[in-house]
Parts: structure tokens; sequence; C-alpha cells
């Protein structure tokens, strides 16, 4: 036999070689044991020619294939690059190609579990896919043997995988969709003839014509002379072999057929693809098309699709509020309705009204109508919440926002725009600062009028009174000190509440809460404290978080600024520090001043002997809590004045701020050693010893003069707990082991200590691990009683109100 007895990897290189030397097969791609490149590149970069899965003795054909197709299925490789005309699979005796298309249709199989272990020939689902693909694979398979089929089977892969420019024709489905429209923007943007920023002016994007292109019965050919569009309501159609504006209010501006420029170019782009989108999946793509507008426009138009996980709880807890027959009793309005998907679910289409920026969005919901949405198309209209004057509503809504009876029945629910004002430049800026809701309220709202979603609640507070409210929003509206002035105006019971992670919504990745919250703004209430349900991302509910205002409250760099005032000149180290929440923690360090960090915005402290309890005890309450998305808006306050007698609290602070510091040696002298030379069998005296001197109560007078200035002040011994003791004695022993080597650095500070034994990678970056198992087993023990150290910490920045409970 050609391959006995060699390991999977040395069949891999051999089959390579002998085979497809003329290729590159080089890349690894995800699972995939073999694959099959031409050695240049095409016009779609990357095309793959041949996946394959590689086994070492003899295999039963199909058995391989099934793996194969479960690696595929379970990565969604297909979604992440172009798949190949084959598929193959070998081992030591034989080799065998299906055509890609032939087996495609079992990737969108329905409510199968892909997540098996595909070498796991026993599960139920690898049993499912062999007996779905048996039949298929011994119609289509190509088997050779290598030694008796030689000639032959070069024949096919001259003739068959090193002409197979043209992969299969992919499905397109609600996973591609947005990837092979990055694709298009590239290849077939280019080609269209049309002056895009004139239609942009007008509400007409690129992504439209994507549309234009998916949504065409391309009958089975290359040719585009065949093509017919499918949906006449889209902004832009496919007609006479090129494009046409369908948008009513402008489609007079642009009558004429829009021509594609390199129709080559169109055609080789779009006969990798089967045309249109699978048909179980094209409302889908309609009602998702805002994954297509680009992010400043979604920011300011509001077009984000809420996660149904969410749309259906909110609702539940709407149920739980106001009664099982909410429905039929309470009107309901989404005035940034989108695409419309906050509205799946609701029953009553005749008490439900939809509105939004957009008129492209209002002929999605219409379309959505057509195909069995329950609303009414003259609920659904296009109106600019922030601009447009009420009489332009519909009379039967408007009735109800005029009729103050009725406006108690009528619930306001949205997920509004987020865009802020201050973080985006441009007509976008424009948009929100000059709204007329921004320049009626502005006085009133304050800081917060830069928010499009303040400025959206502010109208429906002042304009559509006694309603209820029910958001979607950052928690920045309950406690954020931007919104104070907001919250002085905004006086409504919050009824319903609960939170979920911010990361669960379309392109958000901060680690943050956002809610849903339930005004009635018929009682008159200023928000100051309440409990928020917590659901995690898979809308399991996993406890309670008491969530504070904190107007009239003062913040912990209130208290670091009154305690750093009447400072020496002189100083050991540099304390940056930004806001007063978690969700800047990362930003809150330690190091020398000389490395110039200290230029870079927030809050600077230089840390000397007199600030230095405090500057520790402001890092250590910062930094001993991690920050989470249920913690990341929770807001660090000035202290009660218990902590003052607490030696202790003071003292564990002091250590814990020692050990985490990002003081370098390289930077300016190192004043953070808490050991004396003797302690750590240092080589040479080091250049400072303030710490040790200071914890142990031998800061003599002449030493404070020359490092400090002129104050006569008397310093005692610390007092440490246990848990401080157990660091200090970990990190002693570290300080040993490094100076038993020939260290460089006489006094290093622990940075430089895990510099020196885990190096730095090509990028410059310190390497997160060492090969030295001792300097491994100490660091990771010096680890472990720090975080020991830091649940001693914690209980008392609650006791001692750094943080409410």
């Amino acid at each position: 036999m050609k391959y006995k007895n060699i390991r999977e990897e040395e069949l891999k290189n051999k089959v390579g070689a002998d085979w497809f030397k003329s290729f590159d097969t080089t890349e690894i791609l995800g699972n995939i044991d073999f694959t099959v490149f031409p050695k240049q590149d095409s016009i779609f970069g990357r095309t793959p020619l041949l996946w394959a899965e590689a086994k070492t003795g003899n295999f039963d054909v199909p058995t391989m294939f099934v793996q194969l197709i479960l690696t595929i299925g379970k990565a969604r490789t297909f979604d992440k690059t172009l798949p190949p005309a084959f598929l193959g699979a070998f081992d030591f005796k034989k080799i065998a190609f299906v055509p890609y298309i032939s087996v495609q249709d079992i990737f969108y199989l329905n409510d199968f579990n892909w997540n098996v272990t595909p070498s796991n020939h026993e599960t139920k689902e690898f049993k499912l896919i062999k007996d779905r693909v048996e039949a298929t694979l011994k119609k289509n398979t190509t088997v050779y043997d290598y030694e008796k089929d030689e000639k032959d089977l070069k024949h096919f892969i001259a003739n068959n995988i090193a002409n197979s420019t043209e992969t299969a024709k992919i499905r397109i489905d609600k996973n591609n969709f947005i990837p092979i429209y990055l694709r298009w923007l590239d290849i077939v943007k280019p080609t269209i003839d049309v002056h895009w920023d004139e239609l942009k002016k007008s509400g007409i994007l690129d992504s439209d014509f994507y549309l234009a292109d998916l949504f065409v019965d391309d009958k089975d050919t290359q040719k585009i002379d065949d093509d017919i569009t499918l949906r006449d309501n889209l902004f832009v159609i496919f007609q006479n072999q090129g494009y046409k504006i369908a948008k009513e209010n402008i489609k007079q501006m642009f009558d004429a057929t829009i021509n594609i420029r390199n129709r080559e170019a169109y055609q080789l782009f779009w006969k990798r693809y089967k045309r249109p989108p699978i048909k179980e999946f094209q409302e889908y793509i309609i009602e998702r098309r805002d994954l297509l507008v680009p992010q400043d426009i979604r920011e300011r138009q509001g077009a984000f699709f809420t996660p149904r996980i969410w749309v259906e709880l909110s609702q539940k807890y709407l149920g739980d509020l106001l009664g099982e027959n909410w429905q039929d009793e309470y009107y309901i309005w989404d005035c940034a309705a989108g695409t419309g998907n906050l509205l799946a679910g609701l029953t009553n289409k005749y008490n439900i009204f939809a509105s939004t920026l957009d008129q492209a969005d209002v002929k999605v919901i219409h379309e959505r109508i057509d195909h069995g949405a329950n609303l009414l198309k003259n609920h659904v209209f296009q109106f600019d919440f922030l601009n447009d004057d009420f009489s332009k509503l519909p009379q039967n809504l408007l009735e109800i926002v005029n009729n103050e009876s009725k406006r108690k029945k009528l619930i306001i629910y949205i997920n509004p725009p987020y865009a802020e004002g201050d973080n985006v430049r441009g007509i976008g800026r424009k948009d929100i600062h000059v709204s007329k809701i921004h320049s009626k309220y502005q006085t009133l709202m304050g800081k917060a009028s830069s928010e499009m979603f303040a400025q959206f609640f502010t109208r429906i507070h002042q304009e559509i009174p006694n309603s209820v409210l029910a958001e979607f929003s950052k928690l920045k509206i309950l406690q954020a000190p931007n919104f104070s002035d907001f919250r002085k105006f905004f006086r409504a019971k919050l009824e319903k509440f609960f939170i979920v992670p911010a990361n669960t919504f379309d392109n958000v990745k901060g680690d943050f809460p956002i809610g849903f919250f339930v005004w009635n703004t018929s009682k008159n209430e200023i928000f100051e404290q309440t409990i928020a349900d917590i659901y995690d991302a898979k809308g399991i509910f996993i406890g309670s978080k008491t969530i504070n205002s904190y107007d009239n409250s003062k913040y912990i760099s209130d208290w670091l600024e009154i305690n750093s005032k009447k400072n020496s000149t002189n100083y050991i180290g540099h304390l940056a520090s930004v806001g007063n929440d978690f969700q800047n923690q990362r930003m809150i360090f330690i190091d020398n001043e000389e490395k110039g960090s200290w230029k870079k915005g927030g809050r600077h402290t230089r840390i000397t002997v007199e600030n230095l309890i405090y500057t520790s005890i402001y890092f250590a309450v910062r930094k001993v809590i991690p920050a989470s998305w249920l913690n990341d808006r929770d807001q660090f306050l000035f202290p009660n004045e218990h902590w003052e007698n607490d030696k202790e609290f003071q003292s564990d602070c002091l250590i814990y701020t020692i050990f985490n510091t990002n003081i370098q040696s390289r930077f300016g002298v190192n004043h953070w050693i808490p050991f004396t030379e003797n302690e750590v069998n240092a080589k040479e005296r080091f250049t400072s010893n303030f710490m040790s001197d200071y914890i142990n109560g031998k800061l003599k007078t002449e030493n404070i003069d020359n490092l400090f200035g002129n104050e006569k002040i008397e310093y005692k011994p610390l007092h440490f707990s246990n848990d401080a003791n157990e660091v200090l004695n970990s990190g002693r022993e570290l300080w040993k082991y490094y100076n038993s080597f020939n260290a460089t650095i006489a006094n290093a500070s622990l940075y430089d200590i895990r510099e020196f034994f885990q190096g730095r990678n090509e990028k410059g970056r310190m390497n997160s691990r060492s090969n030295d198992e001792k300097y491994t087993e100490l660091i990771s023990d010096l680890r472990n009683k720090l975080n020991v150290l830091a649940d001693n910490i914690k209980p008392k920045i609650y006791e001692y109100e750094f943080l409410k409970e």
C-alpha cells in the first residue's frame, strides 16, 4: 500500500506533494484536515478548490465524508469563506471526491445539532447525516486507488480540481447575506454607474442596490439579461440589465436606468451565488435590512434590531403590570419602529401604531403585512419624532394623543436611537443638536440633550403627559451625572424594570447593562432607587440588583482631591484616574510620572508621603472588585468617616497597591520595594528604601526633609492583617528568587521582575507566561494571596460607603 504505516500529518504532506504539487496545500482552515488552493489568488481572493478529510488506515468513504461534513457544519466554514468546487476524503489507500453542490443542502437542515464532536462516529447526529448523504455519495462520488488508478487520478485533478475556477453556487441564507454584502461592496459596487453621494442625500444607499441584486430570479443562468426582479416594493429594483430607483418621492429625479459598467465582473460575482435567497430566509433578510445600514445612519435613525428574546420578555413585563387584557385595553405606539420587530407578538392590530424616520422601513413593514404581519398598513407611517408636528399623525392616533383620558391608555413602546451628538461629526451631529426638540428643551435637559434617546423621552414626558413609556435604554437615565438635570424634570414612577447584557444587542460590544423600563408618567416621582431584575444572555433570571440615583452625591474623586491638596513637591509615583465608575477601571493605574502617561487625559495625582494612604485606598477601592457588565455604571462615592479609624483597612489597601503598580525602574527611582536589601539578598544597596522605612516606622526627619520637604511628622510602624502579611511573605520569596540570578536591576520593581522572567514577544508585549517553573509557582502564589487580600477589602468598601449596596 502506498502510504501504509505513516502518521496522519505525514500522510497529508505526502498526498500534497505527490498529487497536488501544482497547488498550495499549506493553508490551515479551521479544523479541516486538508485544503487545496490555487497558487495565485482570484478576484475573490483565496478561492478554495478542495476541502478534504484525512485518515490513516483503511476507511469507509461515506464515514470520512460525514466527518468532514460535520466539521464544516459545526464551524459554518462556508459562511466565513467561499466553499470549494469539491469535497474530498482520503486514507492510506485511496482518495475520493464529491462535488460540493451535491451535499450543500445538508448544511441547511432545520433543528439539527451541529455542536457534536465530528470524530465521534457513534452519535445520533453522525448516523443521521450518514443516512441522509449515503445515497448521494454513491451517485456522485469518484474514488481512486493511488496505485491502481494513478493515471486516472492525475487526469481528474488536472481536468476538474485545477479547472474549478468557479465553485458550486452558494445558497444565500440569514447567516451569510452580510458577508456576501461585504464582498459585493468591493467587487460589484464599483461597477455601478451612479453618483453615490447624490443618492445618499435622497436616502438611497448602496445596500438598496445589493437588495435589488439579491431579490432577482437568476433563471439558473450566469447571464444577467434574463434576471427578473421578485420584489417591486424595494427602493431599488433590478430591471433591463441595470437598476431603477423605485422610491416614490425621488424616482422622477433618477428616472433613467442605472447601468453596470463592467458586466463581466458583475456576472463573475453573481455566478458564485444562487439567487434569490433561500425562501424561508427571504423575510428575515428583508426584516434585517437594518444590518446593512452604515453605523452612523443606524445610530441617528434608530435602525437597530431588538433581539426577539428581549421583545418577548418586555411584553411579558407589560402584561404582568397592566393585566392579561392589556393589549385590548391599551393603545401602543412605537415611534422609533425601524422595521417593526419590537411589535412582533402583539395581537390586537387595531390598537397598534408604528412610525419611523425612514420611508424605506415603512415599505418593509407594509411588505411584512402582506406576508402576514399582524399590523394595519394605515397605522404604519413615516414620522420624524424629533422634528415633525403632531398634526402629521394619523387622525385616530392624533385623537388619542390629544385626549387626556385616552392618553392614560397609550403606551409609547420603543427602542429609540442612541446616537450622542458629542460623539459624531458632520450631518449626524447636526441632526442631533439642531432637532426641534433639542432646541425647545435644551435648557431643561442640560447635558443629556446631546443624547437622542433623551430627546425622545423629553418630548413624550412634556407633550404626551400621563402616558406609559415602555423603553429600552442604557442605565445612564438613572445614574449618569450628565442626566442629573434630566432627572429633575423627568418625574415619573418606574413601575417595572429589568436589565440584560448590552452585547446581546446588534453591534454592541461593551460590557454594560441595557434596561427595559416601564414608566408611568402620570405619577410625579423623582427617581432615587429601584430594584432591577437581572437576566443573563440566554434570558435566564439570575437575581436582582439595587440601582441608585447619585444625584446630590459626592464622588470618590472629590474625596481624593481634598486629601491630595497639601503635598510635598517631591513624589514617589503617579496615580492616573478617570471617572467614578467601573467602566473606567482599566484607566486606573500607578506608574512613574517620568514615563509621561500623566499627560493623557483624566485626573493625575502625584503620590507623596502625605497622601500615600489616601491614594492607596483610592487605588484599591477602585480595583479590587472586578468590572462586569452588571456593575459597569455603579459609581464610587465620597466615603463616610469610619474608614479613618480602621488602620488595618488602610494598611491592607497599601499592600494591595504596592503589588499592583506599573512602576518600572527604567523610568525613574523605584520607591516601592517593601523589603530591605537583607530581606531579599539584594546584590547592591537599593536606590531608595522609602517604602520599607515607611512600613517599619523608620522614616527619619532628615529623610523626609530630603525627599519630601520640611514637614516634621512622626511615622510609626504599620500594623498588618494576616492576609497582608501573607502577601508580604509571598512577595519576599519572589524578590529573593529574582536576586538569585545575575539580575541587572538592583532595585527592581514587581513589573521589572515579571518582565525579566516572562520576556516580550515580537510585538514588544510582555508574555503572559514564563518557562521558569519556580517563578511561575512564586508569582501564582503571590496572585492567590492578593486575591485573598482583595476579598478582605471588598466588604469594607460597602461598609464605608465607597459603593452603595
